[in-house]
């Protein structure tokens, strides 16, 4: 399944070059894949399940990023379902300067 067009293709490098990736998954294109993604994957994170455990999905996850290959956003193939944990090992470039604070106030008790 691949609702990909030239017309969707062009705006999606056009967010690519602005770093507006982000708009991308607000499409109607982007949420049917992913629907169809979850349902295929019985929303469950496809790392863990091939470790044997069974973690619900958090969200789907392109196997060949956007930004490289922006012809297979679209692409049901190039996706599968992940939990953050899996995600966040595929992605550690996400979580850079993220530091939670430990605690939320002063008092720190």
């Amino acid at each position: 399944m691949n609702l990909m067009t030239p017309e969707i293709l062009d705006r999606l490098v056009e967010l690519i070059r602005a770093d507006k990736v982000k708009e991308f998954y607000w499409t109607k294109e982007w949420r049917i894949i992913r629907k169809v993604r979850r349902q295929k994957d019985n929303n469950e994170c496809q790392r863990c399940m091939r470790a044997g455990r069974y973690t619900p999905a958090d969200m789907v996850h392109h196997k060949k990023e956007v930004r490289q290959h922006p012809e297979l956003a679209l692409e049901l193939d190039n996706t599968e379902c992940l939990c953050n944990p899996c995600h966040n090992r595929e992605h550690p470039e996400k979580l850079n300067g993220y530091h939670r604070r430990k605690f939320d106030n002063d008092e720190q008790w």
